[in-house]
């Protein structure tokens, strides 16, 4: 049976130690194994170090990172006759968090620093915020390698949904 209207999107409930929905979005982005505890402490300990480094406050060192990382247009996949199409598209707002956070925490896994201090989540998430509001780091070069995407395709854009 066909939805009968649009579903509104679920009500996220603020982190406890900021009251920040951004915060607690990251820590559920980076939990593994349903370990929130453990996530928990790996997004406060980055956040902190990151904010002492960059004299800000938690909440503001995330939300900067996010806002530099936030791709505003994507390709989507669509079938036109017998020929596919990447077709360039706006990213919604909540994607556009959504993908931003997805990025910084894989581009933080995907780091490798070396020595056994430096190897852990916490230190490697700290070292990617700091990159993501310099403008650098690989959730970066994944917003530019999207746009880039995107600039490459906007020939087909006529092709929109």
């Amino acid at each position: 049976m066909p939805r009968k209207g649009p579903v509104p999107p679920r009500e996220i409930p603020p982190d406890s130690k900021y009251g920040s929905v951004l915060v607690h979005k990251l820590i559920n982005r980076v939990m593994k194994d349903g370990k929130k505890s453990v996530a928990e402490y790996i997004v406060y300990t980055a956040l902190e170090e990151a904010a002492k480094e960059l004299g800000l406050t938690p909440v503001e060192v995330l939300e900067k990172a996010v806002e530099n990382v936030k791709p505003e247009y994507e390709v989507r996949t669509r079938r036109v006759g017998g020929a596919t199409y990447q077709v360039p598209v706006e990213v919604p707002e909540r994607r556009q968090i959504s993908l931003a956070l997805r990025w910084i925490v894989e581009a933080a896994r995907e780091r490798n620093i070396g020595d056994g201090k430096r190897n852990k989540m916490e230190y490697k998430l700290k070292q990617e915020l700091i990159d993501a509001i310099n403008g650098k780091g690989g959730a970066i070069r994944r917003k530019e390698e999207t746009h880039r995407m995107a600039e490459a395709n906007k020939v087909f854009s006529h092709f929109r949904w």
